[in-house]
């Protein structure tokens, strides 16, 4: 039996709904076992501990970056948004990795129009916007990430990926088929079986907050769909 993927998940307590469903959507649809670690900011005490910057939206914006390290630095970790909904198998993801690569990410070109997101968060502009919201960790060769680098360096330094040693160390996952951005991106509705996108993400609120619902149309429907199952009461 193939050993568990080790997934890690950004935790935010105002999206506790969106972790809970994202982690029994990946559950739902994985062919292989599945090790989940939500990373949450008050487990990581002595470890993690700068405060929360007003640009951040959630409260895992810089805590991502200690994955390598809550893996010693060994093997291979994936690391996700928690505003996101497995469509299709993670192991597909997972059989992407690449040894001449310290990292794995879906490359998008995306300049936000919008100053505010989701609750008043303000949004921000930067190069690689939305590289660090699904990351496949190669972590031996992520050493760089010490938890003293991720207490201090800028937000900057740490989404651009300046702590590699170059853009050469990062390579590009299928656009069309991981971390498709909802309202960003043209829409993919059609199910990750026909070649539709097998992981969505609502950077830009998810309908687990009352004034985006209906965002993503058909997708918000179908996380919808998830929440009610994963949540079903037996009779």
């Amino acid at each position: 039996m193939a050993l568990p993927i080790p997934v890690f998940i950004g935790y935010d307590p105002h999206e506790r709904a969106a972790v809970n469903v994202l982690i029994d959507s990946l559950v739902q649809h994985s062919s292989q076992p599945l090790a989940i670690t939500p990373i949450v900011a008050r487990q990581l005490q002595g470890v993690y501990g700068r405060g929360r910057d007003p640009r951040q939206s959630t409260e895992f914006s810089f805590s991502r970056f200690l994955v390598p390290h809550l893996m010693g630095y060994q093997g291979w970790a994936i690391f996700m948004d928690c505003d996101m909904l497995a469509r299709g198998d993670i192991s597909e993801l997972w059989a992407l990795r690449d040894e001449r690569y310290a990292l794995l990410c879906v490359q998008h070109d995306h300049v936000p129009r919008e100053d505010v997101k989701f609750l008043g968060a303000l949004q921000t502009r930067y190069e690689k916007k939305n590289w660090s919201s699904l990351m496949l960790f190669n972590c031996g060769r992520c050493t760089a990430l010490t938890p003293e680098y991720v207490n201090t360096a800028s937000g900057l330094q740490l989404h651009r990926f300046e702590w590699l040693q170059g853009d050469h160390e990062i390579g590009a996952l299928p656009m069309d088929r991981w971390n498709h951005l909802i309202d960003v991106q043209s829409p993919r509705t059609e199910p990750a079986a026909a070649g539709g996108p097998a992981l969505v993400h609502w950077t830009l609120g998810g309908p687990w907050f009352e004034e985006y619902r209906l965002v993503g149309g058909v997708l918000a429907a179908e996380w919808f769909a998830a929440r009610d199952e994963a949540f079903r009461l037996w009779s």
